[in-house]
């Protein structure tokens, strides 16, 4: 058959079914394959019937049927799925043609396949698609990196079938080499979870502080929503608030409160202690989605661990109580920027260490729309970046510094408030201890260093010499002067 598609995709899971629709309605012919090929028939007859989409009952057929250069993109599971699939293409490829990788591989793969790829004479895609089902279908934000030369080839397909913002730029955009696509969207998960805790935190205040039920914390967050925090998931939080059972009371109320993760949150954590960054309220995240897993241990631990009631004084005061609501409100939008702030640090922190040249504020643009955190704030880190190109933190940003300065005192008395009535606001807390910390000139970390000294002669510098001059005090005056290396985690 003459070769008459522009691109096959591999994987008709959710995703790679809705992508393959999306890429269809915007004129895009493509071949769909599946390892189970049966799932191809079913596609075809089904959600693809009346379309243009082609189905292929094995890769050779598939090969046959794509325009040059080829291009084929996976969406399978990361790992060893991806690999396996290489190795199948690349006898049914040829030099010049092109495999994309859509799934939420770990960048440090994508690096390494981007160089064995283009060993062999082909080019590399490793993209990250956020959006979920509804996204693929409609518009998801796309984060491409890898091979360079490849771009040109895939760019109107990307950005036909992406999410637009108002002025119709489409959120994607070429990230940068190897793994750089995929190092993004695992920074965009981090910040997932990171706001997704936030919100969770806000909850958690208004339900056993204040004692409001789930259709007075619906029209809460309804109203947030057509503020600075508008967002999808604040809005989608709106909507779980107000979703009935069977029998009419709130869902959200019999869900067990125990979290499950797919590893990007974790691998960004541990990505940024590589690069030695405070990613701290993602790190909290994280680990707070480890906590809820303790659902046993913690039921046990509530009826020996006591503490204070959690059902604040304020709840008893409309007045008072409204105004607290409005403090949630400025403390979980405060706690917001610093989250992003440290996420968009991890980012530079990456970029200068594998040489990658991240354009700041383009990565706002691609997560503004089709996203999991698409939000009217992300428009605001995109002129802070216009701005300044150079910004080196979001906190120095002026407006950014503005809008901390304005909730601040708000943050610091839903946080006082919390840990008074012992309801737990980690991503809040430690928000505004980094905060406290990075606007801090001199820290206690000199004793620090002065202990490390003590006990492993991991020597220090001092105020009153250059930096760059390292000393070592015999404390005891048993030790002798022998110093241990000098070295930065």
């Amino acid at each position: 058959m003459e070769p008459q598609a522009d691109i096959a995709l591999i994987g008709l899971a959710v995703m790679g079914q809705n992508l393959i629709l999306n890429m269809n309605d915007h004129g895009f012919t493509v071949v769909a394959f599946n390892r189970t090929v049966s799932k191809v028939d079913d596609f075809l007859n089904n959600a693809a019937k009346g379309t243009k989409v082609i189905g292929a009952h094995s890769l050779q057929e598939m090969a046959g049927l794509l325009k040059k250069p080829r291009r084929v993109m996976l969406m399978v599971k990361a790992g060893q799925a991806v690999d396996e699939f290489i190795e199948h293409l690349l006898p049914v490829l040829e030099p010049g043609d092109i495999i994309i990788d859509g799934g939420n591989s770990l960048f440090e793969d994508t690096n390494r396949r981007t160089k064995y790829v283009e060993s062999k004479g082909l080019l590399y895609i490793g993209t990250g698609v956020s959006g979920g089902e509804e996204g693929a279908r409609h518009g998801p934000s796309i984060m491409p990196g890898g091979s360079p030369a490849a771009w040109p080839h895939v760019k109107n397909i990307f950005q036909g079938i992406a999410a637009k913002v108002d002025d119709g730029s489409p959120c994607c955009d070429w990230v940068g080499e190897q793994g750089a696509g995929h190092y993004v969207k695992m920074v965009h998960n981090g910040i997932e979870y990171g706001d997704m805790q936030l919100i969770c935190e806000a909850y958690n205040i208004l339900k056993n502080g204040l004692g409001l039920n789930a259709a007075e914390m619906h029209e809460i967050f309804k109203e947030w929503n057509t503020g600075e925090l508008d967002s999808y998931l604040i809005e989608i939080t709106r909507d779980i608030l107000a979703y009935k059972d069977a029998d009419g009371t709130p869902l959200v109320d019999k869900i067990l409160d125990t979290a499950g993760q797919k590893g990007t949150g974790k691998w960004t954590v541990q990505s940024s202690a590589d690069l030695g960054i405070p990613i701290t309220l993602i790190a909290e995240a994280v680990y707070s989605r480890c906590v809820s897993a303790l659902k046993d241990d913690r039921v046990k631990a509530a009826k020996k661990l006591k503490g204070p009631k959690p059902l604040m004084s304020v709840a008893k005061k409309d007045a008072k109580k409204k105004e607290f609501i409005n403090e949630i409100r400025d403390a979980l939008y405060a706690s917001k920027i610093v989250s992003y702030a440290q996420g968009y640090m991890l980012m530079r922190a990456a970029a200068t260490e594998h040489k990658w040249n991240l354009n700041y504020g383009g990565i706002a643009l691609m997560w503004r729309g089709g996203c999991i955190i698409r939000s009217r704030f992300l428009g605001k880190i995109k002129e802070a970046f216009d701005n300044n190109p150079k910004l080196t933190n979001l906190l120095l940003d002026n407006y950014f510094r503005g809008e901390i300065k304005r909730c601040q005192k708000s943050w610091r008395n839903v946080v006082a408030a919390a840990a008074k009535k012992g309801i737990p606001v980690p991503a809040f807390s430690t928000a505004l201890a980094f905060y406290d910390q990075y606007r801090n000139a001199v820290l206690p970390a000199n004793l620090l260093q002065a202990q490390r000294d003590y006990f492993g002669a991991h020597t220090y510098e001092r105020v009153d010499k250059p930096r760059g001059e390292f000393f070592h005090t015999n404390w005891t005056g048993r030790g002798g002067t022998t110093a241990s290396s000098t070295y930065n985690a």
